[in-house]
């Protein structure tokens, strides 16, 4: 029904480019419901590619994940390494998003932007997201969650700065490499009119120093439930966003303080809390 229910879509309106960041999202999700992942990730986004073709979109944008660079230990993350292993479902889903949306650019030569998001958060997020999380407990006084006892490094990515990224490279339609060289080929770009770029902070967070300016925006201290590392995840994420700042001339730069200040006035304003 989704699938007949989006030709329609595209058939029946004209879109010049599409912006596509629906996913089913989460590691720890993956392994409890992976068809939800197959469903939504792969034959969705199949489906945003075949309208994509069928309606000659000029550009497509589409969300991939900082999850896919998997057990990579080198840091910080760069588009031309290796990301051949995932170490969750999410992040194979994503990877194969990166795959096939290649395989259209090559084939129907449809322009294709993949951006690899670095811990997004900010108003009217995700609410199984750590902020949400950890906002709620802490002014609930109940114990918060944090995983790998603490001992965890995240690209925290500010909403605002996510934004202005995908406006920007929207109007940027991926072009082919004129230096492609298919002997020593670099992920990041190709012979076919694809690119994919990180969208991160550049700027690593401790996440105990992420859950002190939270408990300074609230005005209360956490209480801590320290658990080993969970599987899927990966105890640093660092983005190098060299390859986006040449593109569009922008890189975020929104701190943890202010991003999390923003959050906590949002929060509060919109439960009433």
């Amino acid at each position: 029904m989704a699938r007949e229910k989006l030709a329609q879509l595209f058939s029946s309106q004209s879109f010049d480019a599409v912006v596509h960041l629906a996913a089913q999202a989460g590691v720890r999700y993956s392994m409890e419901n992976p068809h939800a992942y197959g469903d939504a990730n792969l034959t969705g986004f199949l489906n945003i590619l075949e309208g994509c073709r069928h309606a000659k979109v000029k550009h497509l944008v589409f969300a991939s994940s900082s999850s896919v660079y998997g057990s990579n230990a080198k840091l910080p993350f760069s588009e031309d390494d290796n990301v051949d292993h995932p170490i969750s479902l999410y992040a194979a889903t994503k990877k194969a998003n990166e795959l096939m949306a290649h395989s259209y650019a090559h084939l129907y030569r449809l322009p294709c932007t993949g951006l690899r998001f670095f811990t997004a958060y900010g108003p009217w997020g995700r609410p199984d997201m750590a902020l949400f999380k950890f906002t709620k407990g802490i002014l609930a006084g109940e114990a918060i969650q944090v995983f790998n006892r603490g001992e965890m490094i995240r690209d925290f990515t500010y909403i605002d700065d996510v934004v202005e990224a995908v406006i920007r490279v929207l109007d940027r339609p991926a072009a082919p490499d004129p230096g492609f060289d298919p002997k020593n080929p670099t992920p990041s770009t190709s012979r076919a009119p694809y690119r994919v770029y990180n969208i991160g902070n550049n700027n690593p967070v401790n996440l105990m120093r992420y859950i002190e300016v939270l408990e300074k925006c609230l005005g209360k201290k956490a209480k801590l439930e320290l658990l080993p590392l969970q599987p899927g995840d990966v105890p640093a994420t660092v983005a190098d966003v060299s390859h986006l700042q040449e593109a569009i001339d922008f890189r975020p730069t929104t701190s943890v303080e202010v991003g999390v200040q923003r959050f906590v006035e949002w929060y509060r304003g919109y439960y009433k809390v």
